[in-house]
């Protein structure tokens, strides 16, 4: 008999863990994932300021998944799935997908295990997007480089501190890890790896905006620590601004209204607008859910079973970012101990055991702040400046993908201490196919 097929949605932590898992059962795992290399999402933002390469934190899919024999990887985007039988474990179904060109195949399975991620939420304002780039993948990362050092340049070219002010202007929205990393990285690179290079400005004097709706940053730590993280963003030079929401963005400027009242709208004149304010389920999961009958919350997400399968579809599983249990977040350990989990489930039907309920162990979650200053949570400890810092740096290293990648990794980290520099700027001007015109 043919081996049972394991189909596998998303390279990311989930996707990969879960293959993983299966290296030594007796299936059949099929990978598919729209890009070729497994991204480490939570040093995106260094990627996008410089500190490290694109390279340091994406390693090939089929490089990762070279040794084990079961597994293939496919290129491509899932866009639908049909579920075949009432949905007992080994029932199957058919995913289609598209490939770069367009043309679409399909690939059955008896089992899915879905990890397809999320994707930034612009809240009924997609227009933002084409001004205000976000931060889940690696393009949007080498997007925010691209607008970040050409801001600089633009400002060193300009004759007037009046038609500089705009470019040397950094809005960011979203006063979570991701926007809280980001604007520090900013502010760092202005005021130490840029501030001797350029003759017209001064860097250092770049003006950096955090916009949050909250009343404090990072409020999924506990309110000791994201007052130190202030004081430190603060010290910095970044110059947070607590209770309002993003309501537009345009080529040339930032409009924030305050939630209190009288509402007060403010507009801020600023070229360089990045968006870190909340994400939503990818498109595909929409279809998914639609496909077995189950509703999404808000946010996309789906609710699952204890194991983590979809209620009526013990062979179909969701993890990661777009997996709604006992209110767990999305980060990176929640993914990879729910693929595992996953690929334990389905190791569990072939052997004929029970399967066993998802037991998430927290970890710690950690914010990077500023060099020296980052916080860590894990249980009842918490750490904050130069021991956070450490600690931080620890983790990130041990969960990077591939002993070259940690490796690459620290020597920047020791050369960006070592100098004051960042050589990873390179940018580059757009896609040649749509970039390109003709000469007269």
């Amino acid at each position: 008999m043919a081996r049972p097929r394991v189909l596998v949605l998303g390279g990311g932590f989930g996707g990969l863990h879960a293959a993983r898992r299966l290296r030594n059962e007796d299936v059949d795992v099929t990978v598919l994932e729209r890009g070729t290399s497994h991204v480490f999402q939570p040093l995106l933002y260094q990627c996008a300021t410089g500190l490290v390469s694109e390279g340091s934190i994406a390693s090939p899919l089929r490089h990762l998944l070279r040794k084990q024999k079961n597994v293939h990887v496919a290129l491509g985007e899932a866009t639908s799935v049909t579920a075949v039988g009432d949905g007992s474990a080994g029932d199957g179904g058919v995913v289609t997908a598209s490939r770069f060109d367009g043309s679409t195949f399909e690939l059955p399975y008896d089992y899915l295990v879905v990890a397809v991620g999320m994707q930034q939420a612009y809240h009924g304002h997609d227009e933002y997007v084409q001004w205000a780039p976000g931060m889940k993948t690696l393009d949007d990362a080498l997007a925010i480089r691209r607008k970040l050092i050409s801001a600089f340049e633009m400002a060193e070219s300009l004759p007037t501190a009046d038609e500089r002010r705009p470019w040397l202007t950094f809005a960011v929205a979203g006063g979570g890890p991701t926007g809280v990393e980001l604007a520090g990285q900013i502010r760092e690179l202005a005021s130490r790896a840029l501030a001797k290079e350029f003759d017209s400005i001064h860097p250092s004097e770049a003006r950096v905006l955090l916009f949050h709706g909250g009343d404090r940053v990072l409020e999924s730590f506990p309110d000791s620590l994201t007052k130190k993280a202030q004081r430190t963003l603060d010290t910095v030079g970044v110059e947070t601004h607590l209770g309002v929401h993003v309501t537009d963005v345009t080529a040339t400027d930032v409009e924030v209204t305050a939630k209190a009242e009288p509402k007060t709208v403010t507009r801020y004149d600023t070229h360089t607008v990045l968006w870190t304010a909340g994400v939503e389920a990818v498109p595909f999961v929409k279809q998914l859910a639609n496909a077995m009958g189950v509703e999404q919350d808000r946010s996309g997400r789906i609710a699952v079973q204890p194991d983590l399968s979809i209620p009526g579809h013990r062979n179909v599983f969701v993890v990661g970012d777009i997996m709604s249990l006992n209110k767990l977040a999305g980060v990176a350990e929640v993914a990879m101990q729910g693929g595992r989990a996953a690929g334990a489930a389905i190791a569990a039907d072939l052997s004929g055991s029970a399967r066993k309920d998802f037991e998430y162990r927290d970890l710690g979650t950690a914010a990077y702040i500023a060099r020296g200053h980052a916080l860590v949570q894990a249980g009842p400890l918490r750490m904050s400046g130069f021991l956070g810092w450490v600690s931080w740096g620890v983790i990130h290293i041990a969960f990077l993908a591939g002993n070259r990648n940690r490796v690459g990794t620290l020597i920047n980290w020791a050369a960006t201490l070592a100098t004051g520099t960042r050589r990873e700027r390179a940018i580059t001007y757009g896609d040649p196919e749509t970039a390109r015109k003709p000469y007269n």
